[in-house]
């Protein structure tokens, strides 16, 4: 049985640890390809082009709006996200689940393209201890935390319009949790019909005596 790969979207606040976490996943199960967004906001230390994110210029991004090239775009604290299409498609075309870190925005037009893509938002255990996390980000000012707390308020009211939640206290049972759900979306029977048609199909056969 052939098997086309899911498209996951992974969104969550800022600071609980998404990017961790998708990081631990790939390393630990191999069957994952994590697609590379673009963005307009500045790299931070250490940060790659083309390896966290596709740095982009504005007047770049705004070209790949126009010529359809993304799968869904969004601004979050005054920049521009958005995931490119090619590589998601292929990369699901050849069996691999692939998966999007997102936001809220960016997620609800995913799901108007691919309404069968499974949806999970990370929480943090608690609202003080993301408070803290984001604390503890040298590349956050006072301005830039009180910005991005004030998207976590607006995300909150979100939450509901995905399908599972992950509460990212200890990474490992995280990440675990994580691929369980994914892997279970696999033998969802939505997903597999043209498969229980040939069953039955083949059934029928030998049922008849041929």
């Amino acid at each position: 049985m052939s098997r086309k790969g899911i498209l996951v979207v992974v969104s969550g606040f800022s600071g609980v640890g998404k990017g961790t976490l998708m990081k631990r996943l790939t390393e630990k199960y191999s069957q994952y390809a994590l697609s590379v967004s673009a963005t307009t906001r500045e790299p931070r230390d250490g940060e790659v082009d083309g390896r966290e994110y596709f740095f982009r210029s504005k007047e770049e991004f705004e070209k790949l709006i126009r010529e359809g090239l993304l799968i869904e775009h969004a601004v979050f604290c005054d920049n521009y996200y958005g995931t490119p299409r090619e590589y998601v498609e292929d990369q699901m075309s050849q069996g691999r689940d692939v998966i999007l870190e997102i936001e809220t925005q960016g997620a609800r037009q995913v799901r108007e393209q691919y309404p069968d893509a499974l949806t999970l938002f990370v929480m943090p255990p608690d609202a003080q201890t993301l408070v803290e996390r984001l604390k503890k980000r040298d590349s956050e000012t006072k301005e830039g935390m009180e910005s991005r707390l004030a998207c976590a308020v607006r995300e909150a009211d979100c939450v509901d319009q995905y399908d599972y939640m992950i509460v990212n206290d200890d990474l490992e049972e995280s990440v675990d949790q994580m691929h369980e759900l994914i892997v279970s979306q696999h033998n969802l029977v939505s997903r597999n019909k043209d498969f229980a048609e040939q069953i039955r199909s083949e059934l029928k056969v030998f049922a008849k005596g041929e």
